[in-house]
């Protein structure tokens, strides 16, 4: 008896990957939960498992193949440990098959005349907007040209849709503000005030509507129009290679960013000098647990209180409810330079474990990052970011928020520099920090204080007892 793997659910929000490598050929005999494919997704690389058992007949994919949820992988043939293929109780009998073909002529017949409708009603509209467009043109040539007008006429009573070209929109300040904070086009807002004016409400209930009527654009859509590229080859020898799905996501992640969040960087330098004498100090004591002791694995406890303090920074905006939504966890996912490009895997519930255990904890999650080990949930439910460059160099980046997270804070390279302290100049270990963060949600007094926090606790590690 034969039966069917089809690509199994993989995880909310993922309905296709690539295939980075198929690890049975055809013959091979497997068991029911034995990996079959290693798949890559937009930011993990999972290993497939089958839900059937037998001899391998057919392998309906290859390395290289996107495939969808829900499509056919391989098909075996017999039953390997005496266990039941799921897939067989999902087959539909040949007879059900034969009369759902014998249905559709009929269900055709009947999609070809409302097609045939609807037709008609589209060519008796196509044939009087002509004419109306026709008369319209002529009574233009005959007449003056008239002013332009501030608002577009109502018809049927209905506030009218604003388009472009009808003048400035009919709106005071602080609705236009509001329109700009909640991004919002105000031109495009219906006013039901007189001669269309538009008011608080009408830019709310524009953006409800926006946000529960629309369908959810694909990444592609929200990361904006694309733009062809001239033909490079006209001017020497160029390689084109696919973008993998890591790149790819990125590039769709951090354009949504760019366009729809209004970001701010707050700059400032950290003195760690006496952080380092005690980094160097425990290392091996950290070495043993299993981790290594670095200033990012500070930084990460040190964001825990800092949170905690400033819930703003852990919190998200909800703008389709008009919300705020501040999270009572703390997780903090720290960036991990992969050859397959920037992952982001996440460490749960920072302020409830020690310096230590977040060592190993991120030693075990960069690992795995670079052996493609990393799990869809390893990388889902952050709160904030922390992205380190120092191991690299440079003196300072601006980094772009993580959405829908608030915050995310750029570490640079340290370097040692003279600081004036009681009346003469030291040899001090400063440490370059950056914080962006949503000005929607933020304010600049608040991103300065929070980088402040983060250097005073650094630089007097025993407030972090203080502040628990």
């Amino acid at each position: 008896m034969a039966s069917d793997f089809m690509l199994p659910p993989l995880g909310e929000n993922v309905e296709n990957g690539t295939i980075s490598k198929v690890l049975v050929s055809q013959g091979d005999t497997i068991q029911p939960d034995d990996p079959v494919l290693e798949l890559e997704t937009d930011k993990a690389v999972l290993e497939v498992p089958s839900t059937v058992g037998g001899v391998v007949s057919e392998i309906a994919v290859q390395e290289g193949q996107t495939i969808a949820v829900g499509e056919l992988v391989l098909r075996v043939d017999g039953e390997a440990g005496g266990g039941a293929a799921p897939q067989q109780k999902k087959a539909v009998p040949p007879k059900e098959e034969e009369k759902g073909a014998e249905e559709k002529p009929a269900s055709s017949a009947k999609a070809a005349a409302g097609g045939a409708a609807a037709g008609k009603t589209a060519a008796a509209k196509e044939t009087k907007e002509p004419d109306d467009g026709a008369a319209q043109q002529q009574r233009q040539d005959a007449e003056p040209p008239a002013p332009v007008q501030q608002t577009p006429p109502a018809t049927d009573d209905k506030p009218a849709q604003r388009r472009s070209g009808w003048g400035p929109a009919p709106a005071p300040p602080s609705v236009r503000r509001l329109a700009r904070e909640i991004g919002v086009d105000i031109n495009e807002v219906p006013g039901t005030g007189p001669q269309g004016r538009i008011s608080t409400e009408d830019v709310k209930n524009y953006a409800r509507q926006v946000n529960t009527e629309a369908p959810p654009m694909t990444p592609r859509e929200s990361s904006g129009p694309t733009q062809a590229v001239p033909d490079f080859s006209r001017w020497g020898e160029v390689e084109r290679s696919a973008m993998g799905s890591v790149r790819r996501r990125t590039a769709e992640n951090m354009t949504h960013a760019w366009r729809s969040i209004p970001m701010v960087t707050q700059f400032d330098k950290v003195d760690i000098t006496e952080v380092e004498k005690l980094r160097k100090r425990y290392a091996k004591q950290v070495e043993e647990a299993g981790g290594k002791l670095t200033v990012t694995a500070m930084l990460v406890k040190v964001l825990g209180a800092a949170l905690k303090k400033f819930p703003q920074f852990n919190a998200s905006l909800d703008m389709a409810n008009e919300e705020i939504v501040y999270k009572r966890y703390y997780n903090v996912g720290v960036a991990v330079d992969t050859e397959r490009g920037l992952l982001v895997p996440v460490i749960r519930d920072v302020n409830e474990k020690s310096i230590t255990e977040l060592c190993v904890e991120l030693s075990e999650m960069a690992e795995r990052a670079r052996n493609r080990k990393l799990s869809l949930d390893d990388m889902q439910g952050g709160t904030f970011t922390i992205s380190n460059l120092g191991g690299i160099g440079g003196t300072g980046f601006t980094p772009i928020v993580n959405a829908p997270e608030a915050a995310i804070l750029g570490v640079a390279r340290s370097n040692t520099e003279p600081v004036y302290i009681d009346g003469r100049f030291e040899p001090r270990t400063l440490m370059p920090l950056a914080l962006t963060y949503d000005h929607r949600l933020i304010d600049g007094s608040d991103g300065a204080r929070f980088v402040r926090f983060i250097a005073e606790v650094l630089e007097q590690p025993f407030l972090l007892f203080l502040e628990g």
